[in-house]
């Protein structure tokens, strides 16, 4: 062989190599870094638009019902009108209830707020049937997925991107099929190249 062409060879050979070496870097270097992104597992959970709640304010029937988070995120009840509840937690809503009626309804009010019904959780993409589901506690992305219909043969299969709002912000960034959905997120599951 001539050594011109040798040299091109061995070029060639080194180009292939850093290549697939670059590769490596770039596909190792995401999947470590999305996850702790969003919100941690453990935060509680705060109220907003869609959520379902059942206030009982002891020895108080006509107080005592079922209200709906409205879009402006506060509920309506009697005598008091329209409380915030976006972003609080349930306790924090009991305790902002309880400090509304005690200016001059009821003079020891004790309020319970649980949530009977989560917001949806929405899921785009590359799944047999996307949409707006009904939030299930505990659930991960891939409860998710296996609830709209499981993956199309054109999806990518090992991480998804999923967007949730935080602090007033939308974080969105891929996540594994084991990362926890919480009510209100989006998952988009991204069609694979190849």
């Amino acid at each position: 062989m001539r050594p011109g062409r040798l040299i091109l060879v061995l070029l060639a050979v080194a180009a292939l190599a850093l290549t697939a070496c670059a590769r490596r870097a770039y596909v190792a270097a995401p999947a470590v870094a999305p996850a702790t992104a969003l919100l941690p597992e453990e935060a509680p959970y705060s109220l907003d638009a869609g959520d379902r709640l059942r206030v009982v304010v002891f020895g108080q029937e006509g107080l005592s019902n079922t209200y709906t988070v409205d879009a402006a995120g506060s509920i309506t009840m009697p005598l008091i009108g329209a409380v915030p509840a976006r972003g609080l937690t349930p306790a924090e809503l009991a305790r902002a209830i309880a400090n509304r009626l005690r200016q001059g309804y009821i003079r020891e009010p004790h309020v319970a707020v649980e949530i009977e019904t989560y917001r949806p959780f929405f899921i785009l993409g590359e799944v047999t049937t996307p949409g707006q589901y009904p939030y299930v506690p505990n659930m991960t992305v891939e409860n998710a997925v296996a609830i709209a219909g499981g993956f199309t043969p054109r999806a990518q299969r090992k991480k998804v991107t999923l967007s949730r709002t935080v602090d007033g912000a939308i974080v969105r960034g891929p996540v594994p099929l084991v990362y926890p959905v919480r009510p209100g997120d989006t998952i988009t599951v991204q069609e694979r190249w190849f």
